[in-house]
């Protein structure tokens, strides 16, 4: 690993556990073992560290979930992959992601809520881009484009909900009441 990426991973860990204004740069240096002016060397500011942060766990969690959701052949087992995955993160059963903190991106989010914000707008673009990967699988699935739109809204809301719940309330079971919700609703 680079020192760059090294730094990422670094201040990844710290701002997913504590928070990003919790996090102070000589906190993510002592972690990194990495001097001041080699991190200057790559990010120009703090803020340019926390939108390399919130990219690259974009990428992570995107290679996670998309690996472990793919090449479905029917709406039911879409569901039964969607949120055995989610229940195995919330349940600390995903190494790829590590220890399960709630949504980063909607933490970010909160702490950088300017809509017009860089560091808000890669955090819309993660919540954008599974949106358009379950739209992508339940195409290939389901032919009628209104029951689609109404499948991929229901997966979505269920899918942000099992996290907030599961991170907010404790509920470690909330990926399997909302996988047997969704297919309920079917």
């Amino acid at each position: 690993m680079n020192k760059r990426d090294e730094l990422i991973d670094s201040a990844l860990q710290l701002f997913y556990q504590s928070g990003i204004h919790a996090v102070g740069i000589n906190e993510v240096l002592a972690k990194s073992g990495i001097a001041k002016k080699t991190l200057y060397k790559y990010f120009s500011s703090k803020d340019a560290l926390i939108l390399a942060c919130v990219v690259e766990r974009d990428q992570r969690y995107l290679g996670w979930f998309t690996s472990r959701c793919q090449d479905s052949n029917s709406t039911t087992n879409f569901i039964e992959l969607i949120f055995t995955a989610l229940d195995d993160w919330v349940n600390g059963r995903t190494a790829e992601l590590g220890h399960f903190g709630g949504c980063f991106f909607i933490n970010v989010a909160a702490e950088y809520s300017d809509e017009q914000d860089p560091i808000f707008q890669q955090c819309m673009q993660h919540k954008l881009n599974i949106k358009y990967f379950l739209y992508q699988q339940l195409n290939l699935i389901i032919t009628d484009q209104k029951q689609v739109d109404l499948i991929l809204n229901a997966l979505l809301l269920l899918k942000e909900g099992v996290i907030n719940c599961a991170f907010v309330m404790g509920d470690k079971q909330a990926a399997i009441k909302a996988k047997n919700i969704a297919h309920n609703l079917l």
